[in-house]
């Protein structure tokens, strides 16, 4: 047997910082699960996953079918599926209550001559994402009542689209929606992106009637960003899947979700499952109440913590001071955090509140220490006295 080089054992390749390579600065996350700051952190079980499944191959349907099999009955739901995102789940979603299964309309989207083409929304229900499902060929048709809406639907109207985190603002509720839904026949779709946690609300919507729920993967539930979860009646999704790849003259293709992502997905709803929820909402109250207790130490500078009622449903904090006694302006303080060493983003929000906000779900072991001492050396020039 030929004896080993010694210097080959130590020929291990150091892991590669990609990041200081191509010079992009990382950042320590202060704002939550947002895409613009690549939203969360991906467990070691799931890279582990996606890791394995990129050297098998398998067929793509095949892979499709099961994984939304063992999605659906993990979260007690006619059926599932994965999707590049939850944008792509409202697309698909629309397109599947547009075509059903008619390989004809299948194909013509986002042409819509001929087969039904409008959905409903309520007008404060209006948001930038309802791009997904305008992208295939509808016409939204605000509503503001039950009674408007009772009569806006007709022979033409494919869809009811429901903004969750905007029932607050609306004069018809989630459940009075599936209602009107069910009386008229038409299929709701509960755009719940990024509500998780609590994890019920994986369970609720789809119990309560919603025919469609979409999610975001890569948020709360801690998979891929490029992944997210279509959930409702069986039939609806088979004809979603019919509308994506690998399906080639679809309004989806460019949709697709690859055998990474989708295993992924799996594996980050399982360990989300089985998490102790509890436990971590105690530390996220912890950090929130340490970079609390750093800031309000500060003459002229009051906190506020709070859960915002719906969508990113996790302790937040705000920090507002007055300007006379701290002269820093909260864009001056946020650039000072984003160019700082280490560069920190908190909540966009707008300056015009004269506060910061933030969210501790996406810091790290650590960072919150981090955070309080930058927060106070900013608003202050100095570091905060150790206690």
């Amino acid at each position: 047997m030929a004896r080993q080089d010694p210097g080959e054992a130590r020929a291990t390749p150091a892991r590669r910082d990609f990041l200081r390579e191509l010079g992009v600065r990382p950042i320590i996350n202060g704002a939550g699960t947002y895409t613009m700051m690549t939203a969360s952190l991906l467990s070691p079980e799931v890279v582990e996953a996606m890791a394995a499944m990129a050297g098998r191959f398998v067929r793509l349907e095949d892979l499709q079918e099961a994984v939304g099999r063992r999605i659906a009955a993990l979260l007690r739901c006619e059926a599932a599926m994965v999707t590049s995102g939850a944008f792509a789940a409202l697309t698909l979603g629309t397109a599947a209550c547009i075509t059903g299964t008619n390989p004809e309309f299948i194909r013509r989207l986002p042409d819509t001559d001929g087969m039904k083409n409008e959905v409903l929304i309520q007008k404060s229900h209006r948001f930038p994402y309802d791009r997904a499902v305008r992208n295939c060929g509808v016409r939204l048709i605000e509503v503001e009542t039950a009674l408007d809406l009772d009569r806006a639907v007709h022979e033409r109207t494919a869809m009811m689209l429901f903004l969750n985190k905007n029932e607050p603002h609306g004069r018809i509720t989630a459940a009075e929606f599936v209602r009107l839904g069910k009386k008229h026949g038409v299929p709701t779709l509960n755009d719940a992106a990024a509500d998780v946690p609590p994890v019920d609300n994986l369970f609720t919507y789809t119990q309560m009637g919603f025919d469609l729920v979409a999610f975001s993967g890569g948020k709360g539930l801690q998979g891929p960003q490029t992944a997210g979860l279509l959930l409702g009646r069986s039939d609806l999704i088979h004809a979603a899947r019919l509308n994506t790849a690998p399906h080639s003259d679809t309004i989806g293709r460019g949709l697709k979700v690859g055998r990474e992502e989708t295993v992924g997905m799996l594996v980050a709803l399982e360990r989300y499952l089985q998490r102790d929820h509890d436990a971590e909402w105690r530390e996220w109250e912890r950090r929130i109440t340490m970079i609390a207790h750093v800031a309000a130490s500060i003459r002229g500078v009051a906190t506020e913590t709070f859960i915002p009622r719906i969508a990113n449903q996790v302790p937040h904090l705000r920090i507002c001071w007055d300007q006379h006694l701290v002269t820093v302006s909260p864009a001056e303080a946020t650039r000072r955090l984003r160019e700082g060493d280490p560069s920190i983003e908190l909540v966009p929000v707008p300056y015009q509140e004269g506060c910061l906000e933030m969210a501790a779900w996406t810091l790290q072991p650590g960072e919150a220490e981090i955070v309080a001492r930058r927060i106070h050396e900013v608003l202050t020039g100095t570091a905060p006295v150790p206690p």
